[in-house]
């Protein structure tokens, strides 16, 4: 696996990727929403979606989880066509969406319960998830008695807890305040290593996009499209103090000047109509 070093695009030998795009397109009445989009995941990558509102970002992700068909194109899974069927992927939402009449334990292995009940086996293994990610001590806790940092690691917890190895995140850190949000950040990344799986995280945050992913995609204004696609060559792990380095501001400038320069286009074109 390579990338290509002037857009990004992520070069495939032999492999079959984790995720396929093929020309997924989607119109909500006369509106286009998201224009034709292609672009391929490889197993065990990382990669952040950013642009502005309205581009398409989350109507994307219920494509490929499934939620909605496109109105053309196909998603493939691992080589296999899963368009407009779910269950196929980890979806986490900006929102934690925890029951508040629940337990951390009781959230973590919701999926099993609704699927006919959390097993032993289940329960020992959400326990087993909470004392790996440091909520051990939390586990009998409501809801209500938790911080968001906490809050948002149960959410991840009970994605994880569904044993799929692709996970769309969806702005999972967006309502954290900044030191918080960090903390989630290096806590992810070392979930992400932990479990080998493939993310697709969706942020409004540049700094974000770039300090957590292999690849950043940056869409377009509606309609959304891929407007490119880069490769994030800081050496892993990461540390904070990346944020800063040339490398990384040299990169933020780039994909500021993309997102802005389309945002201020399609703002005079508008003003246009």
């Amino acid at each position: 696996m390579t990338c290509r070093p002037d857009t990004g695009e992520l070069i495939l030998r032999g492999d079959v990727p984790k995720l396929s795009i093929e020309g997924v397109s989607q119109r909500f009445g006369e509106t286009l929403a998201l224009a034709p989009t292609d672009f391929h995941v490889a197993s065990g990558e990382f990669v952040a979606i950013v642009g502005p509102s309205g581009c398409g970002k989350s109507t994307l992700f219920n494509i490929i989880a499934g939620i909605i068909s496109p109105t053309v194109g196909r998603v493939h899974i691992d080589g296999v066509e899963v368009t407009g069927n779910a269950g196929h992927v980890g979806y986490m939402l900006q929102k934690d969406l925890l029951l508040p009449w629940c337990t951390v334990l009781e959230n973590i292995v919701l999926g099993d319960t609704l699927k006919g009940g959390a097993t032993r086996a289940a329960r020992e293994e959400g326990f087993a998830l909470a004392k790996r990610y440091g909520l051990g001590d939390f586990v009998n806790y409501y809801p209500s008695a938790l911080s968001g940092g906490m809050r948002q690691r149960v959410a991840l917890m009970r994605t994880l807890a569904t044993h799929h190895d692709l996970m769309l995140l969806d702005e999972p850190f967006g309502a954290l305040d900044s030191q918080t949000r960090l903390v989630m950040q290096e806590w992810l990344l070392t979930v992400w290593k932990e479990q080998k799986g493939t993310i697709l995280f969706v942020t409004h945050d540049i700094d974000e996009a770039i300090f957590l992913a292999d690849r950043v995609v940056v869409m377009t204004p509606r309609p959304g499209r891929v407007r490119e696609i880069f490769s994030v060559a800081i050496e892993r792990p990461r540390p904070l103090s990346s944020l800063t380095t040339q490398a990384f501001m040299t990169l933020k400038r780039r994909m500021l000047n993309l997102i802005y320069a389309d945002h201020s286009a399609a703002m005079e074109h508008d003003n246009a109509h």
